[in-house]
C-alpha cells in the first residue's frame, strides 16, 4: 500500500473514531432518545367538545388512533402533533369532525423526525351511529365499550386492532398493517390486507365474513357466520370452530388451509401449491381433484358437498365426531 494511501486511510479512519465519540457523547446528554434528535417541532393540544354527535370522522396521515371511554362523560380529543401539521377538531351536521391540516412546505418533509403524531379520542361509552378512519401509517385501536351501526377504517401500514361491535357492517383495510378483532358481533365483517396478518376471534355475524389477503396469513377461532369467504395468494389460513349456516368458499394459491373442528353446509376450497387438511364435524360428500397431491378423505355418502381441488397440495380430511 502505497504511503499517501495509508495517510488517508488513517485519516478517514481518524474522522469516523471522532464523529462516533461526539455522536455517543450527544447521545449520552440526550440519555439516548432519539427524539431528541428531531428537526420536526411538537405541541400537544387538548380540544373540549360540548356538541352533541353521533358520528365519527378521523382523516389523518401518521397518527396514533386510540379512541377510550371518558371517565367524566364528557368528549375531549388530544393530538399529540406536528406545529405545521395541526388537526381541526369540529362538531359538522351531529358528526365529530378530525382532519388534519397541514401547512408543510416541501422542504419541511426534509427532516429528521423520530416523534410520532398521536390522536387521543375520549367519548362517553355506548352506541354510535359510524365510525370512518382514514390513515396512513399509523395504528388504530377501538375498544370494547363502545359499538357503532357501521365501521369503516382504512390503514397503509398501520396496525388495527378493533373490540367494539356493530348492528350492521364493519370494515377493515390495510396494506402491510396488521388486523386483529376480537370478541364482536356485526351484521357483516370484511377484512381486507396485503402482507399484514389476520387474526380474528370469538365473532358472531348474522351475515357474511370475508376475508382478502395477499401474502398475509390467516388466523381464525370461534367464529360464526352465514357465509365465509376467503381469497388470498401466498398466506395461509388456520381456522378453528368456525361455523358457517350455508357455506365456505377458500381460494389460496400456495398457502395452505386448515381446519379445526369447522363445518358448513356446504364447503368450497382451492388452491395451487398449498396443502388442504383438518377435520370437519360432519359427513360430507367429497368431491376431490388433484394433480399431484396426495389424497386421504373419508369415504363417506351422505352430508353436503365439500368439494377440494389443489394441483400439487396435499388432500387430508377427518370428520371429527
Amino acid at each position: 500500500m502505497r504511503t499517501r494511501t495509508k495517510v488517508w486511510f488513517i485519516i478517514a479512519a481518524s474522522l469516523v473514531l471522532i464523529g462516533c465519540i461526539v455522536f455517543g457523547g450527544v447521545m449520552t446528554m440526550f440519555k439516548w432518545d432519539f427524539t431528541e434528535l428531531s428537526t420536526g417541532k411538537y405541541e400537544t393540544n387538548n380540544y373540549e367538545i360540548a356538541e352533541i354527535f353521533n358520528k365519527i370522522s378521523i382523516v389523518t396521515d401518521t397518527a396514533d388512533i386510540l379512541l377510550v371511554p371518558s371517565e367524566n362523560q364528557k368528549t375531549s380529543v388530544v393530538c399529540h402533533e406536528l406545529k405545521n401539521a395541526k388537526h381541526s377538531v369540529t362538531v359538522q351536521n351531529g358528526k365529530l369532525v378530525i382532519e388534519i391540516v397541514d401547512a408543510r412546505k416541501w422542504y419541511d418533509y426534509i427532516d429528521i423526525n423520530f416523534g410520532m403524531t398521536k390522536i387521543t379520542v375520549s367519548i362517553p361509552q355506548g352506541e354510535y351511529d359510524a365510525l370512518f378512519v382514514k390513515s396512513s401509517t399509523g395504528n388504530v385501536e377501538i375498544p370494547k365499550e363502545f359499538k357503532f351501526e357501521n365501521i369503516d377504517i382504512s390503514e397503509s401500514t398501520g396496525n388495527v386492532t378493533n373490540y367494539a361491535s356493530a348492528s350492521k357492517n364493519i370494515t377493515i383495510k390495510t396494506s402491510t398493517g396488521n388486523i386483529r378483532v376480537e370478541n364482536v358481533s356485526a351484521n357483516t365483517l370484511d377484512l381486507s390486507a396485503s402482507t399484514g396478518v389476520v387474526t380474528v376471534s370469538n365473532v358472531t355475524c348474522e351475515g357474511d365474513v370475508k376475508i382478502n389477503v395477499s401474502t398475509g396469513k390467516t388466523n381464525l377461532a370461534n367464529i360464526e357466520c352465514e357465509n365465509f369467504v376467503s381469497n388470498g395468494d401466498t398466506g395461509a389460513i388456520s381456522l378453528k370452530n368456525v361455523i358457517a349456516a350455508e357455506k365456505f368458499s377458500i381460494e389460496r394459491g400456495t398457502g395452505a388451509v386448515k381446519f379445526d373442528g369447522c363445518d358448513a353446509a356446504e364447503i368450497f376450497v382451492e388452491t395451487d401449491t398449498g396443502d388442504v387438511s383438518g377435520s370437519l364435524l360432519a359427513d360430507k360428500i367429497f368431491v376431490i381433484r388433484t394433480d399431484t397431491g396426495n389424497v386421504d378423505v373419508p369415504k363417506t355418502t351422505s352430508g353436503g358437498k365439500c368439494e377440494i381441488t389443489t394441483e400439487t397440495g396435499d388432500i387430508n380430511i377427518s370428520i371429527k365426531k
